[in-house]
């Protein structure tokens, strides 16, 4: 199996990174004079602690992981980049993918020009495995895999992940954005068993908070390190870092949230059941479901209509028909329930 150190590209592993004021004097109670800042507007005159360490240590103590296995981004989407710039050399690597997915990782893979191997799921959605191991090659870097996946909302077998994490050679990126809507444990608990292993959590869906922008990347403290080095300085700035600290004092917000939501979940899949233009509801371990429908485009316009947005992804591998539609508040479901009352289609 290839090491972490043959993964790293090598402009990466010489690197000397950009030292910030922050990174040669990290303390608090002093004054500052080292980085041309303005000394009035406390305390949002100062930049921000590029590591996040007081975020970070709160992160910690919720999901059991120790702070040097953290890395925060800019959403998950800037830990996805950070992956193809750190392993993957632009023209020559490539990636795999599971077909459908989470449309950001193509997207990451095309701006850095790395070739995207896409492997379908199975007709039940479940991972193709032998598929996955037997279309990569010398030059596959990273394998992602999304569970509970997007847009089928289903949780792959933990089995066919822990196949993959001991055979393929590169670096397995597990996201975990709807994690905190599943009975199954997640994988952190198997990071020390996985050096090449990354999970990707967000603070967007359960935590409520996709307007502030954060999401987390756990990993080896070395794969960290790589991340740190490259990202820009001050990636996380102050105001998200505050607000995510406070929304984190107590889990018990989120916690009820969940329970709210996956009653909803099952109400909702029970109601849609009653229509005849619903021909199936999939199972899901997320906050939304996929359904297919005879009309998707019409019923997708039509609820535009009734100002009730869903989303249409009839045009995606294996979803010809369907429709994916969030889980919401009990009114904000209502809404939805009245528009398609209202469909004659």
């Amino acid at each position: 199996m290839k090491t972490l150190e043959q993964l790293v590209r090598p402009n990466i592993k010489s690197l000397k990174p950009y030292s910030s004021a922050r990174d040669e004097y990290s303390g608090e109670e002093a004054i500052f004079l080292d980085a041309n800042e303005n000394p009035f507007n406390a305390p949002y005159n100062r930049y921000p602690d590029p590591y996040q360490r007081k975020l970070k240590k709160r992160i910690a103590e919720i999901k059991a992981v120790s702070s040097d296995r953290i890395f925060l981004g800019n959403g998950s989407d800037e830990a996805i980049d950070l992956a193809f710039r750190a392993f993957c050399e632009p023209g020559i690597d490539n990636v795999l993918t599971i077909d459908p997915t989470y449309g950001m990782y193509q997207v990451a893979a095309d701006i850095n020009n790395i070739e995207t191997r896409k492997v379908k799921l199975n007709a039940d959605f479940n991972l193709d495995v032998n598929g996955l191991l037997a279309a990569a090659d010398e030059n596959s870097k990273l394998l992602f895999i999304c569970s509970p996946n997007n847009p089928t909302g289903n949780s792959f077998k933990r089995a066919d992940i822990i196949t993959l994490l001991e055979k393929f050679e590169g670096i397995v990126i597990l996201d975990e954005a709807y994690i905190d809507f599943v009975p199954e444990k997640s994988f952190l608990n198997e990071l020390l068993n996985y050096p090449k292993l990354i999970i990707l959590q967000t603070f967007s869906k359960a935590w409520g908070m996709a307007g502030i922008r954060l999401g987390m990347a756990f990993a080896s403290p070395e794969i960290i390190t790589v991340f740190n080095h490259i990202k820009y300085p001050y990636n996380i700035n102050q105001l998200t870092q505050d607000k995510a600290l406070e929304l984190l004092k107590s889990e018990d917000a989120k916690d009820k949230w969940v329970e709210v939501l996956l009653k909803q979940r099952e109400i909702m899949a029970e109601k849609l059941t009653g229509y005849p233009f619903v021909q199936k509801i999939y199972p899901s371990d997320a906050n939304y479901l996929l359904i297919k429908t005879a009309a998707p485009k019409d019923i997708y316009h039509f609820l535009v209509e009734q100002n009730v947005i869903v989303r249409d992804r009839s045009s995606v591998s294996l979803c010809e028909g369907c429709l994916r539609i969030t889980v919401g508040s009990e009114e904000e479901n209502k809404a939805l329930f009245d528009g398609l009352d209202r469909y004659n289609g």
